[in-house]
């Protein structure tokens, strides 16, 4: 199959189920060969990760994961559930609002699709570093638990986690700090 082929042209569908988090739709598409395809897909916003670091621990959470019946351990990240707030500016509220810190240095680490084969989910990873602590009033909605991880033993993280946004991020710092 040549790049050319590679168009995908949407032609429409419709919203079948509506929710808080995500919409699911039928929606028809035609290849760039002129085939007609219908496939089911999710509609979800964008997401915000935090690879938060210093001199001696990386900053994660552990928090319940009811579809999955129970926690797991992984990046501070959120919703970009803010209208016009950037990918950025939603991993800095993140990270106040989550561990309770701020960072003075961001980089950009990667973005990826957790699920590109129904889904159009984004998820941006930043790493945060020069942290300060700061004061905030804890979600009361939330059930976070914050692990600062030792960096010394970031291999014992990626084998308790099974979260992708977690070991992607985990991964790029284990390769920084090599």
């Amino acid at each position: 199959m040549s790049h050319d082929d590679d168009r995908i042209e949407p032609l429409g569908g419709e919203t079948v189920w509506e929710g808080s988090q995500f919409s699911v739709r039928i929606e028809r598409f035609r290849h760039g060969d002129g085939e007609e395809v219908e496939r089911e897909v999710v509609r979800r916003m964008d997401a915000a990760a935090i690879v938060a670091y210093d001199d001696t621990h990386v900053w994660l959470v552990r928090q319940p994961r009811e579809a999955l019946g129970r926690a797991t351990l992984e990046l501070p990240a959120g919703k970009l559930d803010v209208d016009g707030e950037s990918p950025l500016q939603t991993a800095q509220r993140e990270l106040v609002e989550e561990i309770g810190r701020e960072a003075e240095d961001w980089q950009e680490v990667r973005a990826y699709y957790p699920s590109s084969g129904y889904s159009d989910e984004l998820v941006h990873i930043f790493a945060a570093t020069r942290l300060r602590a700061v004061d905030v009033e804890p979600d009361p909605g939330e059930r976070i638990e914050i692990v600062p991880w030792p960096l010394a033993d970031i291999d014992a993280a990626l084998a308790e986690t099974d979260d992708a946004k977690t070991v992607i991020g985990l991964q790029w710092l284990r390769a920084m700090l090599a």
